[in-house]
């Protein structure tokens, strides 16, 4: 089964975090990210770019209307992803829990679907 593990982060929380935090938070994506693919769990995963560089497309009546920011308005936003595949959801869900952004903010864990709309 895949999954996607949606790292939210919020920049006011990062924000308040010293230098040396923000840097061991880093080492600590980084390790688990080789524990996973040693493991053969990993697919992939990235980093989204600022949300000030975001735009969310509309199209309402045949319209198309483009505005800055994430589609929804909210102190956390989405900051990247993980994809990984594994044996349950209950080890997809030990897996974000070990994403340093869990403790900082959350992460959502959602499995995939086939193009036939199937849990792959």
């Amino acid at each position: 089964m895949k999954y996607m593990l949606l790292i939210y982060s919020s920049p006011q929380t990062w924000d308040a975090l010293s230098q040396n935090e923000r840097d061991q938070i880093v080492r600590d994506h980084a390790t688990l990210c080789e524990e996973l693919v040693e493991s053969g769990e990993w697919i992939g995963g990235n980093a989204l770019a600022d949300k000030v560089q975001s735009k969310a497309v509309r199209v309402r009546d045949g319209a198309t209307m483009i505005v800055d920011g994430p589609y929804v308005e909210a102190k956390e936003h989405l900051a990247g992803y993980d994809l990984v595949e594994c044996h349950s959801m209950d080890r997809a869900l030990e897996i974000a829990a070990r994403i340093p952004d869990a403790r900082l903010c959350g992460v959502e864990v959602r499995p995939l679907m086939d193009s036939g709309g199937m849990e792959m």
